[in-house]
Protein backbone atom coordinates (compact mmCIF):
# COMPACT_ATOMS: atom_id res chain seq x y z
CA UNK A 1 0.00 0.00 0.00
CA UNK A 2 1.69 3.35 -1.21
CA UNK A 3 2.19 5.82 1.87
CA UNK A 4 1.46 9.00 -0.55
CA UNK A 5 -1.88 7.22 -1.28
CA UNK A 6 -2.47 7.33 2.64
CA UNK A 7 -0.91 10.72 2.60
CA UNK A 8 -3.56 12.00 -0.18
CA UNK A 9 -6.51 11.21 2.64
CA UNK A 10 -4.74 12.88 5.74
CA UNK A 11 -7.03 15.97 6.00
CA UNK A 12 -10.42 13.70 4.99
CA UNK A 13 -9.02 11.58 7.95
CA UNK A 14 -8.91 14.75 10.24
CA UNK A 15 -11.69 16.03 9.50
CA UNK A 16 -13.45 12.32 10.43
CA UNK A 17 -11.38 12.38 14.03
CA UNK A 18 -12.08 16.02 15.27
CA UNK A 19 -15.98 15.59 14.44
CA UNK A 20 -16.08 12.42 16.51
CA UNK A 21 -13.68 13.86 19.18
CA UNK A 22 -16.33 17.34 18.98
CA UNK A 23 -19.02 14.85 19.97
CA UNK A 24 -18.10 11.79 22.33
CA UNK A 25 -20.69 9.20 23.59
CA UNK A 26 -20.40 6.86 26.41
CA UNK A 27 -20.36 3.07 25.87
CA UNK A 28 -23.58 1.64 24.69
CA UNK A 29 -24.83 5.20 23.72
CA UNK A 30 -23.00 5.95 21.32
CA UNK A 31 -25.67 6.40 18.07
CA UNK A 32 -25.10 9.36 16.54
CA UNK A 33 -21.12 8.43 16.48
CA UNK A 34 -22.57 4.89 14.94
CA UNK A 35 -24.53 6.93 11.76
CA UNK A 36 -21.56 8.81 11.52
CA UNK A 37 -19.32 6.12 10.60
CA UNK A 38 -21.95 4.37 8.70
CA UNK A 39 -22.44 7.99 6.71
CA UNK A 40 -18.84 7.96 6.08
CA UNK A 41 -18.69 3.81 5.03
CA UNK A 42 -21.84 4.46 3.14
CA UNK A 43 -20.31 7.39 1.14
CA UNK A 44 -17.69 5.68 0.24
CA UNK A 45 -19.92 2.66 -1.36
CA UNK A 46 -18.77 0.39 1.27
CA UNK A 47 -21.22 -2.18 2.43
CA UNK A 48 -22.20 -2.45 6.14
CA UNK A 49 -23.09 -5.86 7.01
CA UNK A 50 -26.47 -5.94 9.46
CA UNK A 51 -25.16 -7.07 12.17
CA UNK A 52 -27.84 -7.19 15.45
CA UNK A 53 -26.01 -4.72 17.57
CA UNK A 54 -27.63 -1.68 18.86
CA UNK A 55 -24.70 0.23 18.40
CA UNK A 56 -21.61 -0.42 16.72
CA UNK A 57 -21.25 -0.90 12.95
CA UNK A 58 -19.90 -3.89 11.22
CA UNK A 59 -18.98 -3.39 7.03
CA UNK A 60 -16.60 -5.26 4.52
CA UNK A 61 -14.15 -4.18 1.34
CA UNK A 62 -13.65 -7.36 -0.88
CA UNK A 63 -15.63 -10.36 -1.63
CA UNK A 64 -15.06 -10.75 -5.28
CA UNK A 65 -12.51 -13.50 -5.24
CA UNK A 66 -13.23 -16.26 -2.45
CA UNK A 67 -10.92 -16.47 0.02
CA UNK A 68 -10.61 -16.32 2.81
CA UNK A 69 -11.83 -13.64 5.16
CA UNK A 70 -9.64 -11.04 7.66
CA UNK A 71 -11.15 -8.45 10.80
CA UNK A 72 -10.00 -5.07 11.94
CA UNK A 73 -11.45 -3.35 15.01
CA UNK A 74 -11.60 0.32 15.89
CA UNK A 75 -13.22 1.20 19.45
CA UNK A 76 -15.55 3.72 18.74
CA UNK A 77 -16.85 4.63 22.39
CA UNK A 78 -15.36 8.09 25.37
CA UNK A 79 -15.18 8.28 28.69
CA UNK A 80 -16.65 10.62 31.82
CA UNK A 81 -14.15 13.27 31.56
CA UNK A 82 -14.46 16.76 31.51
CA UNK A 83 -11.98 17.78 28.54
CA UNK A 84 -9.22 20.54 29.69
CA UNK A 85 -7.38 20.53 26.27
CA UNK A 86 -8.63 24.00 25.17
CA UNK A 87 -8.38 22.34 21.26
CA UNK A 88 -10.60 24.32 19.10
CA UNK A 89 -12.38 21.03 18.16
CA UNK A 90 -12.62 20.07 21.81
CA UNK A 91 -15.80 18.33 23.64
CA UNK A 92 -19.15 19.78 23.01
CA UNK A 93 -20.52 17.83 25.43
CA UNK A 94 -20.15 18.60 29.15
CA UNK A 95 -18.25 15.63 30.85
CA UNK A 96 -17.54 13.63 28.15
CA UNK A 97 -14.06 13.58 26.54
CA UNK A 98 -12.32 10.86 23.88
CA UNK A 99 -9.94 10.62 25.91
CA UNK A 100 -8.18 7.50 24.98
CA UNK A 101 -8.11 8.04 21.76
CA UNK A 102 -10.85 6.47 20.18
CA UNK A 103 -11.71 8.97 18.14
CA UNK A 104 -8.40 8.67 16.33
CA UNK A 105 -9.10 4.42 16.48
CA UNK A 106 -11.88 5.15 14.45
CA UNK A 107 -10.79 7.58 11.66
CA UNK A 108 -7.68 5.52 11.31
CA UNK A 109 -9.94 2.27 10.25
CA UNK A 110 -11.74 4.27 8.14
CA UNK A 111 -9.03 5.11 6.37
CA UNK A 112 -8.36 1.78 5.80
CA UNK A 113 -11.80 0.64 4.12
CA UNK A 114 -11.45 3.72 1.87
CA UNK A 115 -7.87 2.50 1.01
CA UNK A 116 -8.72 -0.65 0.66
CA UNK A 117 -12.15 0.59 -1.38
CA UNK A 118 -9.83 1.70 -3.83
CA UNK A 119 -8.37 -2.28 -4.88
CA UNK A 120 -11.70 -3.89 -3.85
CA UNK A 121 -12.31 -6.38 -6.95
CA UNK A 122 -8.39 -7.54 -6.98
CA UNK A 123 -8.43 -8.55 -2.91
CA UNK A 124 -8.02 -11.91 -2.56
CA UNK A 125 -10.65 -12.13 -0.02
CA UNK A 126 -12.63 -10.04 2.60
CA UNK A 127 -11.93 -7.38 5.26
CA UNK A 128 -14.72 -7.04 7.76
CA UNK A 129 -14.29 -3.78 9.93
CA UNK A 130 -15.92 -4.18 13.55
CA UNK A 131 -16.57 -0.86 14.53
CA UNK A 132 -17.06 -1.63 18.27
CA UNK A 133 -18.97 0.01 21.18
CA UNK A 134 -18.43 -0.75 24.87
CA UNK A 135 -14.30 -1.29 24.77
CA UNK A 136 -14.64 1.17 28.01
CA UNK A 137 -16.94 -0.87 30.14
CA UNK A 138 -15.29 -4.26 28.41
CA UNK A 139 -18.18 -5.57 27.21
CA UNK A 140 -18.13 -4.45 23.55
CA UNK A 141 -16.19 -7.24 21.62
CA UNK A 142 -18.39 -9.86 23.95
CA UNK A 143 -21.09 -8.36 22.42
CA UNK A 144 -19.57 -8.21 18.53
CA UNK A 145 -19.13 -11.71 19.63
CA UNK A 146 -22.35 -12.83 20.50
CA UNK A 147 -24.19 -11.19 17.13
CA UNK A 148 -21.72 -13.50 15.15
CA UNK A 149 -19.85 -10.79 12.87
CA UNK A 150 -16.43 -12.65 14.09
CA UNK A 151 -17.50 -16.09 12.60
CA UNK A 152 -15.65 -16.99 9.68
CA UNK A 153 -12.96 -14.66 10.49
CA UNK A 154 -9.49 -16.55 10.56
CA UNK A 155 -7.03 -13.63 11.43
CA UNK A 156 -8.13 -10.44 13.58
CA UNK A 157 -5.90 -6.91 14.41
CA UNK A 158 -6.54 -3.78 16.18
CA UNK A 159 -4.58 -1.28 17.19
CA UNK A 160 -3.94 1.25 20.22
CA UNK A 161 -2.75 4.85 20.25
CA UNK A 162 0.26 5.44 22.56
CA UNK A 163 1.33 8.91 23.35
CA UNK A 164 4.96 8.08 24.81
CA UNK A 165 5.98 6.47 21.16
CA UNK A 166 6.49 9.34 18.30
CA UNK A 167 4.81 9.27 15.62
CA UNK A 168 6.53 7.25 12.82
CA UNK A 169 7.45 4.25 15.29
CA UNK A 170 4.77 0.95 15.66
CA UNK A 171 5.04 -1.22 18.97
CA UNK A 172 4.79 -4.82 17.94
CA UNK A 173 5.71 -7.79 20.56
CA UNK A 174 4.21 -11.56 20.14
CA UNK A 175 2.93 -12.42 23.47
CA UNK A 176 0.91 -10.33 26.16
CA UNK A 177 1.02 -6.77 24.81
CA UNK A 178 -2.09 -5.38 27.89
CA UNK A 179 -3.09 -6.90 31.15
CA UNK A 180 -5.90 -9.15 32.40
CA UNK A 181 -7.89 -6.39 34.38
CA UNK A 182 -10.16 -8.01 37.51
CA UNK A 183 -11.61 -5.34 39.54
CA UNK A 184 -12.76 -6.58 43.64
CA UNK A 185 -14.89 -5.32 46.21
CA UNK A 186 -14.08 -6.43 49.30
CA UNK A 187 -16.41 -6.35 52.60
CA UNK A 188 -15.47 -6.51 56.13
CA UNK A 189 -18.21 -7.27 58.88
CA UNK A 190 -17.30 -6.48 62.43
CA UNK A 191 -19.22 -4.77 65.68
CA UNK A 192 -20.04 -1.10 66.15
CA UNK A 193 -20.03 0.56 68.95
CA UNK A 194 -19.52 3.93 70.96
CA UNK A 195 -15.88 5.22 69.64
CA UNK A 196 -15.36 6.19 72.98
CA UNK A 197 -15.35 2.21 73.92
CA UNK A 198 -13.37 0.57 71.03
CA UNK A 199 -13.35 -2.56 73.74
CA UNK A 200 -16.82 -3.58 72.78
CA UNK A 201 -16.28 -3.19 68.93
CA UNK A 202 -14.40 -5.35 66.11
CA UNK A 203 -13.44 -2.50 64.15
CA UNK A 204 -14.12 -2.82 60.67
CA UNK A 205 -11.66 -0.17 59.90
CA UNK A 206 -8.74 -1.56 61.53
CA UNK A 207 -9.38 -4.71 60.11
CA UNK A 208 -9.55 -3.48 56.57
CA UNK A 209 -6.00 -1.17 57.13
CA UNK A 210 -4.75 -5.09 58.52
CA UNK A 211 -5.89 -6.62 54.81
CA UNK A 212 -4.47 -3.96 52.86
CA UNK A 213 -1.24 -3.95 54.38
CA UNK A 214 -1.06 -7.63 53.78
CA UNK A 215 -2.50 -7.64 50.29
CA UNK A 216 0.62 -5.46 49.50
CA UNK A 217 2.99 -8.89 50.49
CA UNK A 218 1.35 -10.87 47.61
CA UNK A 219 3.32 -9.48 44.85
CA UNK A 220 6.62 -9.15 46.83
CA UNK A 221 6.42 -12.97 48.38
CA UNK A 222 3.64 -14.47 45.77
CA UNK A 223 4.62 -13.75 42.64
CA UNK A 224 7.87 -14.84 40.84
CA UNK A 225 10.91 -12.56 40.10
CA UNK A 226 9.97 -12.57 36.35
CA UNK A 227 6.58 -12.68 36.24
CA UNK A 228 4.49 -9.71 36.84
CA UNK A 229 0.81 -8.16 38.64
CA UNK A 230 -0.38 -5.11 40.64
CA UNK A 231 -2.42 -4.81 43.04
CA UNK A 232 -3.96 -1.59 43.75
CA UNK A 233 -6.96 -0.73 46.63
CA UNK A 234 -8.64 2.51 45.14
CA UNK A 235 -11.11 3.23 47.57
CA UNK A 236 -12.29 2.48 51.09
CA UNK A 237 -16.01 3.56 52.54
CA UNK A 238 -16.65 3.12 56.12
CA UNK A 239 -18.38 5.15 59.14
CA UNK A 240 -20.94 7.75 59.42
CA UNK A 241 -19.43 10.04 62.38
CA UNK A 242 -16.62 11.14 64.25
CA UNK A 243 -17.48 9.46 67.18
CA UNK A 244 -18.92 5.97 66.02
CA UNK A 245 -17.01 2.99 65.30
CA UNK A 246 -19.14 1.16 62.18
CA UNK A 247 -20.02 -2.06 61.98
CA UNK A 248 -19.02 -2.50 58.26
CA UNK A 249 -16.34 -1.38 55.75
CA UNK A 250 -15.63 -2.11 52.27
CA UNK A 251 -12.90 -1.52 49.77
CA UNK A 252 -12.26 -2.00 46.23
CA UNK A 253 -9.50 -1.22 43.61
CA UNK A 254 -8.10 -3.45 40.76
CA UNK A 255 -5.87 -6.18 40.14
CA UNK A 256 -3.71 -5.96 36.94
CA UNK A 257 -1.54 -9.83 35.33
CA UNK A 258 -0.26 -10.69 32.16
CA UNK A 259 -0.58 -14.99 32.61
CA UNK A 260 -3.58 -17.05 33.39
CA UNK A 261 -1.42 -18.81 36.18
CA UNK A 262 -0.68 -15.62 38.09
CA UNK A 263 -3.75 -13.93 37.77
CA UNK A 264 -5.93 -16.96 39.26
CA UNK A 265 -3.07 -17.85 41.99
CA UNK A 266 -3.14 -13.90 43.15
CA UNK A 267 -6.75 -14.40 43.05
CA UNK A 268 -6.74 -17.17 45.23
CA UNK A 269 -3.82 -15.71 47.42
CA UNK A 270 -6.25 -12.61 47.87
CA UNK A 271 -8.96 -14.25 49.30
CA UNK A 272 -6.85 -16.07 51.82
CA UNK A 273 -5.13 -13.37 53.18
CA UNK A 274 -8.68 -11.08 53.45
CA UNK A 275 -11.15 -14.10 55.08
CA UNK A 276 -7.44 -15.03 57.44
CA UNK A 277 -6.72 -11.74 58.58
CA UNK A 278 -10.19 -10.49 58.92
CA UNK A 279 -10.96 -13.55 61.15
CA UNK A 280 -7.90 -13.22 63.49
CA UNK A 281 -9.64 -10.08 64.23
CA UNK A 282 -12.49 -11.72 65.45
CA UNK A 283 -14.60 -9.90 61.99
CA UNK A 284 -15.28 -12.03 58.58
CA UNK A 285 -14.35 -10.89 55.09
CA UNK A 286 -16.36 -11.53 51.52
CA UNK A 287 -14.49 -10.84 48.47
CA UNK A 288 -16.39 -10.13 45.08
CA UNK A 289 -14.61 -9.98 41.91
CA UNK A 290 -15.86 -7.92 38.69
CA UNK A 291 -13.48 -10.29 36.26
CA UNK A 292 -12.42 -7.75 33.49
CA UNK A 293 -10.81 -8.78 29.75
CA UNK A 294 -7.93 -11.50 30.05
CA UNK A 295 -4.73 -10.41 28.66
CA UNK A 296 -4.21 -9.49 25.08
CA UNK A 297 -1.99 -12.13 23.63
CA UNK A 298 -0.26 -11.57 20.44
CA UNK A 299 0.30 -14.37 17.74
CA UNK A 300 3.87 -14.60 17.43
CA UNK A 301 3.46 -15.25 13.31
CA UNK A 302 1.43 -12.06 12.68
CA UNK A 303 3.34 -10.33 15.27
CA UNK A 304 6.51 -11.23 12.07
CA UNK A 305 3.86 -10.07 9.34
CA UNK A 306 3.11 -7.07 10.91
CA UNK A 307 6.71 -5.65 11.38
CA UNK A 308 7.28 -6.27 7.25
CA UNK A 309 4.31 -4.36 6.72
CA UNK A 310 4.97 -1.96 9.63
CA UNK A 311 8.63 -1.31 7.25
CA UNK A 312 6.90 -1.35 4.05
CA UNK A 313 4.68 1.83 4.63
CA UNK A 314 7.34 3.72 6.45
CA UNK A 315 7.21 3.13 10.07
CA UNK A 316 9.66 2.18 11.90
CA UNK A 317 8.50 -0.85 14.32
CA UNK A 318 10.06 -1.14 18.06
CA UNK A 319 9.30 -3.67 20.51
CA UNK A 320 7.01 -2.33 23.49
CA UNK A 321 7.23 -3.03 27.04
CA UNK A 322 3.40 -3.79 27.67
CA UNK A 323 1.25 -1.77 29.17
CA UNK A 324 -1.01 -2.97 32.32
CA UNK A 325 -4.02 -1.18 31.15
CA UNK A 326 -6.69 -3.83 30.22
CA UNK A 327 -8.51 -4.33 26.81
CA UNK A 328 -11.56 -6.58 25.57
CA UNK A 329 -9.95 -6.94 22.30
CA UNK A 330 -8.36 -10.22 24.32
CA UNK A 331 -11.48 -12.10 24.03
CA UNK A 332 -11.65 -12.02 20.03
CA UNK A 333 -7.92 -13.09 20.52
CA UNK A 334 -9.47 -16.12 22.93
CA UNK A 335 -11.53 -16.94 19.87
CA UNK A 336 -9.41 -16.02 16.78
CA UNK A 337 -5.36 -15.54 16.06
CA UNK A 338 -4.41 -12.11 15.67
CA UNK A 339 -2.20 -9.12 16.35
CA UNK A 340 -2.53 -5.66 18.61
CA UNK A 341 -0.59 -3.30 17.78
CA UNK A 342 0.35 0.37 19.81
CA UNK A 343 1.24 3.07 16.92
CA UNK A 344 3.03 6.16 18.07
CA UNK A 345 0.96 9.01 18.32
CA UNK A 346 3.35 11.17 20.61
CA UNK A 347 0.35 12.86 22.87
CA UNK A 348 0.87 15.56 25.69
CA UNK A 349 -0.73 13.36 28.11
CA UNK A 350 -1.58 9.50 28.64
CA UNK A 351 -4.56 7.99 28.46
CA UNK A 352 -7.47 9.37 30.37
CA UNK A 353 -5.83 12.51 30.97
CA UNK A 354 -8.38 15.22 30.13
CA UNK A 355 -5.24 17.45 28.56
CA UNK A 356 -5.01 14.29 26.14
CA UNK A 357 -4.42 14.57 22.73
CA UNK A 358 -3.07 12.81 19.69
CA UNK A 359 0.10 14.05 16.46
CA UNK A 360 -2.93 13.68 13.83
CA UNK A 361 0.58 12.64 11.21
CA UNK A 362 -0.21 9.34 12.81
CA UNK A 363 -3.87 8.85 10.59
CA UNK A 364 -2.09 8.20 7.63
CA UNK A 365 0.42 5.89 8.62
CA UNK A 366 -2.18 3.83 10.65
CA UNK A 367 -4.67 3.27 7.70
CA UNK A 368 -1.64 2.22 5.52
CA UNK A 369 -0.58 -0.04 7.85
CA UNK A 370 -3.76 -1.87 8.31
CA UNK A 371 -4.31 -1.92 4.34
CA UNK A 372 -1.01 -3.30 3.98
CA UNK A 373 -0.99 -5.92 6.55
CA UNK A 374 -5.00 -7.24 5.52
CA UNK A 375 -3.69 -7.51 1.52
CA UNK A 376 -0.58 -9.26 3.36
CA UNK A 377 -2.73 -11.45 5.57
CA UNK A 378 -5.14 -12.52 2.75
CA UNK A 379 -2.32 -13.81 0.77
CA UNK A 380 -1.00 -15.68 3.74
CA UNK A 381 -3.96 -17.32 4.65
CA UNK A 382 -5.20 -18.13 0.64
CA UNK A 383 -1.59 -19.90 -0.10
CA UNK A 384 -2.09 -21.87 3.22
CA UNK A 385 -5.75 -22.81 2.49
CA UNK A 386 -5.07 -23.73 -0.89
CA UNK A 387 -1.05 -25.11 -1.40
CA UNK A 388 0.52 -25.47 -4.56
CA UNK A 389 -0.07 -28.77 -5.91
CA UNK A 390 3.36 -30.43 -7.78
Amino acid sequence: MSTSTAQSIQEQLIAIRRQLHAYPELSHEEVETTAFIRQQLEEADIRIVPYPLRTGVVAEVGGYKEGPVIAIRADIDALPIQEESGLPYASQVAGRMHACGHDFHTAAVIGTAFLLKEQEQTLPGTVRFLFQPAEEKARGALEVIASGALDGVQAVFGLHNKPDLPVGTIGIKEGPIMAAADGFVVEVEGRGSHAAVPEASIDPIVISAHIITALQTIVSRNVGALESAVVSVTRLNSGTAWNIIPDKAVFDGTLRTFDEHVRFAVRERFEQIARGVAEAFGGKASVHWLEGPPAVVNDGAWAEAARAAATAVGLTPITPLPSPAGEDFAFYLRKVPGLFVFLGTDGPQEWHHPAFDVDERALPLGAAFFAELAVDALNRIGKQTNPVRK
